[in-house]
């Protein structure tokens, strides 16, 4: 089901905010990394991942309704949560508690919602030779 979800991912990726927000903080503050999906539709996916941190990217995976906590990033385990677990208006925002100076970096929100418009639609008509 995963593998599923990733190929799902990467063909309707969605970027939820354009361009970047910079945020400052000072260790030990709690701060809410804003983010907004379309409105109206369920939320399939949301990930939450940190690029630098190479294979083990993920700050936070939702999917299924429920965070997947087994391929979360040991550095933000219990230190993460939804602004609104609801999600409601497109609210996929991220709250991190007690930041340190490791969480100093980019970190990137993508999400997949069901009833997406089709980036293409493509319409193949195969014909035997001579017909």
């Amino acid at each position: 089901l995963t593998a599923i979800l990733i190929i799902l991912a990467s063909i309707y990726l969605i970027y939820c905010t354009k361009g970047e927000t910079n945020i400052t903080a000072e260790p030990g503050e709690n701060i809410t990394l804003p983010c907004r999906a379309a409105e109206n539709k369920p939320v399939v996916v949301l990930e939450w991942s940190k690029p630098d941190l190479g294979e083990n990217d993920h700050v936070a995976l939702y999917q299924d309704d429920l965070f997947d906590n087994e391929g979360q990033n040991p550095a933000y385990k219990n230190r993460v949560d939804l602004q609104d677990r609801e999600m409601k208006n497109g609210n996929v925002s991220l709250v991190l508690r007690n930041v340190t100076t490791d969480d100093t970096g980019k970190y990137e929100c993508r999400v997949v919602q069901r009833e997406n418009d089709p980036i293409k639609t493509i319409n193949l008509d195969v014909s035997a030779p001579g017909e």
